[in-house]
């Protein structure tokens, strides 16, 4: 199981409030409030239809209560622990009414969470026995990447940038619109701070001899290269510097290029293409 310290609810409460927000929409729940007497109270399960990794726990917990801190509420299995078909992950009990107002966007947040959880752990698992770490992109849903970051490390995975302020990550364009290699790398040397680490992206070895001969970079992207490339590209940066493998980092490619011994490889689809977890609300 993969555990992780939750973020603080006043991170994550935000992005749940606007999602109940665009649900209830300018009148609540009219539905359950024209059909359910207001007295009525029952016990809900949170439960799993599918096998898979758990993730969102926190922000289901955080639907319901936003909607209605007398609910009483019981996460049983944590983000980041496996689940079977038929698992119950919570239990809600209170107002009927606060738990159907709730649901969807509870829901929703677990099971799309879940879902990228499940997928980061199948990518790690073809990556075990090796030392390379499965890492995630920016590729995120806008409003969601907080909550789906954290997924990824309930998978097993390990987090890239969170946004374009963590590090310096020079990209094909940027090298394009700079002048070369040796241009940005001079640049970011006289410019940046010594808090901040510099990435560079290649896509031939003879970019990435440029990059170890020039200096300034403390990690190589070694971008859309095919496996027995990759495999010369880490030998040649091996000690120097730290090695990314991306682009067309598919499932079943993952055994073969973690073999190389590259230190990360960092893969769009754990986040833009996860599914999502079969999960429902049981009365």
């Amino acid at each position: 199981m993969t555990r992780q310290p939750p973020l603080p609810d006043l991170i994550v409460e935000p992005i749940v409030r606007n999602a109940l927000m665009e649900d209830l929409g300018s009148a609540g729940d009219v539905t359950t409030r024209t059909v359910i007497p207001a007295d009525t109270r029952y016990a809900a399960r949170l439960n799993a239809r599918a096998e898979g990794r758990v993730s969102g726990m926190q922000a289901a917990r955080l639907a319901f209560s936003l909607i209605d801190p007398d609910l009483a509420i019981d996460t049983i299995v944590p983000d980041g622990a496996p689940c079977t078909p038929g698992d119950t992950l919570m239990t809600i009990s209170g107002r009927a009414a606060s738990i159907l107002a709730a649901e969807r966007v509870a829901l929703n947040l677990a099971g799309r969470m879940s879902g990228i959880a499940t997928l980061t752990a199948a990518h790690v698992a073809r990556a075990q026995g090796t030392a390379t770490r499965i890492t995630c992109t920016r590729k995120t849903t806008p409003g969601l990447r907080i909550l789906e970051k954290q997924a990824v490390l309930h998978g097993g995975g390990f987090n890239h940038r969170h946004n374009l302020s963590d590090a310096i990550l020079i990209k094909d364009n940027h090298i394009a619109a700079a002048g070369g290699i040796r241009p940005v790398l001079e640049a970011t040397r006289a410019a940046r701070s010594h808090m901040i680490r510099v990435e560079i992206e290649v896509d031939s070895l003879a970019q990435l001899e440029e990059v170890l001969a020039t200096g300034g970079a403390e990690v190589v992207l070694l971008d859309n290269m095919d496996t027995d490339t990759l495999a010369r590209a880490v030998t040649m940066a091996r000690g120097k510097v730290v090695t990314e493998a991306s682009g067309n980092m598919t499932l079943a490619r993952i055994a073969e290029v973690a073999a190389t011994g590259v230190d990360y490889i960092s893969i769009g689809a754990l986040t833009h293409s996860a599914g999502t977890l079969d999960l429902g609300l049981d009365f």
